[in-house]
């Protein structure tokens, strides 16, 4: 940019400040002006200096036609600042070629938070920032923007990003600010796809590029633009949007629901990842389009659906409600298990390579670790990983087991460590590790048995209750783990998020092959893998078998188009809240929408197999198509384990009562 540079001052920002504010500036909108205010944070890490920050000042020199804003002046100064500290000033409104103010690297897994007021600005509460560093430990950054609006009436926004880096050697800070309108975005998320293509470069850049372009093309009553690049988006993401210039705010998750939002009406609104702490009027932001709120009316959302055919699924496909005339069998040569390994690979691709060398770790340590329970889903991910990862590079299998007081008062005889030996989980872990490192011996392999608190001592050793997760540990990590979940609040929201809260700490002992000596272990991988999915997909609950006993392959069809079709209302929001809480991002191969697409177009008969129950062997029915496609990886062992809860294979369920319902709220 060019123009002429000095000392800043903070006058010289005041006066820029009135200015704007009178419309002195070429470029704005005559109906509606405002100034964006601009501060960003590194890491707060003990002992580090804080990131030095550029603050700049561009003013726009007016020229007769009033169409070719040209750089006049520009006051400049580096100064470190936290979140809170001085404002910069960004250039005002165009309409011109989108010029991106910060420019990063891949973005990745974030916090974000905006709010809407007209009371003033409202940053998030020190607690509340600390739970979104947490998500984002790399960065953090604020940008305020307000709106002046005829009459007089101002309007507050304010925006707050941490970043998680996962791609590139450099972090991508954030918010997003776009110089040529004042539009801004906070982008959680990561865009496999646009438009069908592969994302080069920064994703979060190319976002706000494409919904900038969108909006210049658009009118300020319509945002049909908008909307439509946001539908062009493949992959996992929550996302809040300013079209400055449309006076509109954007927001919403993906169509899957992968990441997590929340909204609050007070004051405004406020937007963010995660709460503060349990209120009665945060909700959960629903997965089942996109929400526009126009800024010069009442503030009241409206809902834009994904996609503009009701006849899909998911707004991904049509379902295949085909039944059989005649008896069919699913078996290992049946071309559909050739294209679920196909379809499961390309995710995988998307997911596990190119990520950088996580913080502390060697080139060979593990980045991508998967919450292994020993079960069908996660193994077969785990062995398609090893086909794509570089030789050298360690998986690491995180396996997690529970101290529950219940099932230890039925079992006086039996130890402590026995009783979390004989969790159902670890029993399949262990079983599957064997498997796995038996299939693949060139493979670094890491069974971690997840610890409740990895403090090693002076012998670099863990008792028996660091491998383990004590109940008294579960009691007094309860409250944090409810605030995490809310607004979800029923005992099966709780004893999930507990498996998986401990899981994503990923600290216990390691073991690279059955035979060896348990180490002390913290795993370094800031990615982790989730089979969640293929049972919705492939008809791997019992209520599947159970629709088919009554009705056939159309009580099978409806039960399995019913849970396809909602997959974005599941608790993914809920699990992303508790396992970003450790700094790491959760990835669903299985969820993956051309997978989803392919699985809800594909015929019954050829994912599950109700029909014949011995077919290739002990292979269950339910979801054959993953187990085939297990044998014919040569995991003869966990094509035949049975499907389990995580909550009862991990011990998390009714852990003081039998007696306790799974929707019995928490109190």
């Amino acid at each position: 940019m060019l123009g002429d540079t000095a000392p800043a001052r903070s006058a010289d920002v005041s006066a820029v400040k009135q200015q704007w504010h009178k419309g002195a500036l070429a470029g704005g909108d005559t109906q509606r002006r405002g100034w964006v205010l601009n501060s960003t944070s590194g890491p707060a890490m003990e002992g580090q200096v804080p990131a030095q920050v550029h603050i700049s000042t561009s003013i726009l020199r007016a020229t007769s036609e009033g169409s070719d804003p040209r750089p006049g002046l520009r006051v400049s100064s580096h100064t470190a600042l936290t979140p809170s500290s001085h404002p910069s000033i960004c250039r005002p409104n165009t309409r011109h070629r989108p010029l991106l103010a910060l420019i990063a690297p891949r973005a990745s897994m974030c916090g974000i938070h905006a709010t809407i007021s007209r009371s003033g600005y409202r940053t998030p509460s020190l607690a509340l920032e600390k739970r979104l560093r947490s998500r984002g430990p790399d960065h953090c950054g604020t940008v305020r923007t307000c709106l002046d609006w005829p009459g007089g009436t101002l309007l507050y926004l304010t925006f707050t990003s941490t970043v998680l880096s996962l791609r590139g050697d450099h972090v991508a800070r954030q918010p997003l600010v776009d110089e040529s309108t004042g539009s801004v975005l906070c982008w959680n998320g990561e865009a496999w796809k646009l438009r069908g293509r592969p994302v080069q470069g920064n994703d979060g850049e190319a976002i706000l590029a494409e919904l900038v372009a969108a909006s210049c093309h658009s009118t300020i009553e319509s945002c049909d633009g908008v909307l439509h690049a946001l539908r062009q988006i493949e992959g996992p993401f929550a996302f809040i949007f300013l079209d400055k210039p449309a006076g509109r705010i954007y927001y919403g998750r993906d169509r899957l629901g992968r990441r997590s939002l929340l909204a609050e009406a007070a004051d405004g609104l406020s937007l963010s990842s995660v709460a503060e702490s349990p209120s009665q009027s945060w909700v959960e932001v629903e997965a089942d389009g996109c929400y526009t709120l126009d800024l010069d009316a009442e503030l009241v959302p409206i809902r834009r659906d994904w996609a503009d055919d009701d006849q899909l699924v998911s707004s991904l496909g049509v379902f295949n409600a085909n039944i059989p005339t005649t008896q069919v069998k699913l078996t290992r040569s049946a071309p559909s298990v050739k294209c679920l390994q196909n379809h499961l690979v390309e995710s995988l691709k998307y997911r596990v390579l190119n990520v950088p060398v996580p913080p502390r770790a060697s080139s060979t340590d593990a980045r991508i670790a998967i919450l292994f329970s020993g079960g069908l889903d996660c193994t077969v991910l785990a062995r398609l990983a090893s086909e794509l990862l570089p030789p050298d590079q360690a998986i690491d299998l995180i396996n997690v087991a529970f101290e529950n007081p219940r099932i230890a008062a039925q079992n006086k005889t039996i130890s402590k460590e026995g009783l979390y030996e004989l969790c159902p989980d670890r029993i399949t872990a262990r079983k599957s590790f064997a498997e796995l490192v038996d299939v693949c011996p060139t493979r670094r392999w890491r069974l971690v048995c997840v610890s409740g608190q990895c403090v090693m001592d002076a012998n670099r050793a863990l008792t028996e209750d660091q491998v383990n997760v004590p109940f008294s540990l579960t009691t007094s990590n309860r409250s944090e783990v409810i605030d995490l979940i809310y607004p979800h609040n029923t005992e099966m929201d709780l004893s999930i998020a507990y498996a998986l809260y401990f899981a994503a700490r990923g600290r216990g002992l390691s073991q690279n092959s059955p035979e060896s000596e348990p180490r002390p272990y913290e795993t370094t991988a800031r990615v982790l893998l989730s089979g969640l999915g293929a049972d919705e997909l492939f008809g791997g609950y019992i209520r599947h078998a159970t629709a088919f006993s009554r009705r056939g392959y159309e009580g099978l069809n409806d039960e399995l188009k019913l849970d396809v079709g909602r997959l974005g209302k599941r608790n993914l929001g809920r699990d992303d809240r508790v396992m970003a809480h450790w700094e790491r991002e959760v990835r669903f191969p299985y969820l993956d929408e051309d997978l989803v697409k392919w699985a809800i177009e594909v015929p019954v008969w050829e994912k599950c197999d109700f029909e014949n129950q011995d077919v290739d062997g002990q292979v269950e029915p339910g979801k054959r198509i993953l187990r085939l496609l297990a044998q014919e990886l040569g995991m003869d062992a966990v094509a035949v384990e049975k499907k389990r809860a995580i909550q009862f294979g991990a011990r998390t369920a009714k852990m003081e009562s039998g007696k306790v319902k799974g929707t019995t709220l928490i109190t």
